[in-house]
């Protein structure tokens, strides 16, 4: 059994949720219609709550992910809980029914690049200071990260919990999944972004590149794809799709 706590809703295919550095609650509930089709699998990962506490880790993500492979789910992952579907995915590729990634930090998949090399830098000294990161870094890397109106000044109260949280976590870029695996066993993945970071652009479509994915760009919701329009609608063909036999 998995050390974390998931909870379902919903019946049909298995549709395992793993959110980032948002609730579960917050990042998926513009998918809960899902359910009618669905069982949503809503796994929280350590640190938020009803799961045990702990730091952003990925490789612990990996290993509390790896048993619920076993159903053989679809897997769908957002930002930093990317990392750990990844790693759990690519131990496990003949277990994965299909894969929808959003908008991960895998940074070095576009080496050399200014932008991408910006945002890794942002993204560590969040993890290592938390709030006493740079102001303006803290503000830069929240409105990236999908945080609406951050103000000047003092961080309100869910803002900070939100830093305090994934402060002493574990630097994205330590994270390096053979995507190959999932490649050769023939996955069938979507990458996602919203067109809102050039930095982030390039990284998808650079994971795309190595998954063979479909690659889906849907603007309108910021970080947090997964509740832009027309984002439910290609999620559910890529789904179905998965589910046809190959000939």
């Amino acid at each position: 059994m998995s050390g974390i706590v998931v909870t379902h809703e919903g019946h049909g295919p298995e549709l395992l949720l793993v959110h980032g550095g948002a609730s579960p609650r917050t990042t998926w509930k513009a998918l809960r219609p899902l359910a009618a089709q669905y069982r949503l699998v809503l796994a929280h990962r350590r640190g938020y709550p009803p799961s045990p506490p702990g730091p952003h880790d990925f490789e612990q993500d990996a290993l509390d992910l790896a048993p619920l492979l076993q159903s053989h789910p679809h897997v769908l992952a957002h930002s930093y809980g990317v990392l750990g579907a990844l790693i759990a995915a690519t131990a496990h590729p003949h277990r994965i029914r299909s894969l929808t990634l959003i908008e991960p930090p895998l940074f070095y998949l576009a080496p050399n690049d200014p932008a991408v090399e910006n945002l890794e830098r942002m993204s560590n000294a969040v993890l290592t200071h938390g709030l006493q990161a740079e102001p303006q870094v803290l503000r830069e890397f929240l409105a990236l990260a999908g945080a609406p109106d951050v103000p000047d000044g003092p961080l309100p109260a869910k803002l900070a919990h939100t830093i305090q949280r994934a402060h002493n976590g574990a630097l994205p870029g330590g994270a390096r999944p053979p995507l190959h695996t999932l490649r050769d066993a023939g996955v069938s993945s979507l990458v996602a972004s919203g067109g809102h970071s050039d930095a982030i652009e390039r990284i998808c479509d650079a994971l795309a590149r190595e998954l063979h994915a479909e690659r889906v760009v849907l603007a309108g919701a910021g970080h947090f794809v997964q509740s832009a329009p027309g984002f439910a609608e290609h999620l559910t063909r890529h789904l179905a799709s998965a589910e046809q036999p190959t000939a």
